[in-house]
């Protein structure tokens, strides 16, 4: 199996900035798109940001220029920076990772991180 370890979530007051980290382990052959998602009760999970095995990038809009997304694919980490965060950025954020197992690619959830902004 994959396993995605997320780190970096936490309460933060608003303007504040926080980094979200996940790691991939297990077995694989090559890690394609990597994202974050981030879920609020009662409502859907939204696509915050993704990056492409070659560097490309999305934001949803509501995060230009406050968020970025970048790899490391030497640690098979994903981060998302969040800058400047507004009480509206709370909620569980989970990176999500497309991987290549045998001939097949699948694709993997973390568990969760909470991320509170709030005074």
């Amino acid at each position: 199996q994959v396993q995605l370890v997320e780190s970096g979530g936490g309460l933060v007051q608003p303007g504040g900035s926080l980094r979200l980290s996940c790691a991939a382990s297990g077995s694989f052959f090559s890690i394609n798109n990597m994202g974050w998602y981030r879920q609020t009760p009662g409502k859907q999970r939204e696509l915050v940001a993704g990056i492409s095995s070659g560097g490309r990038t999305n934001l949803v809009d509501s995060v230009k220029g406050r968020f970025a997304i970048s790899r490391d694919n030497a640690k098979n980490t994903v981060y998302l920076q969040m800058n400047s965060l507004k009480p509206e950025d709370t909620a569980v954020y989970y990176c999500h990772v497309y991987a290549m197992n045998g001939l097949r690619e699948y694709d993997y959830w973390g568990q969760g991180i909470q991320v509170t902004v709030s005074s």
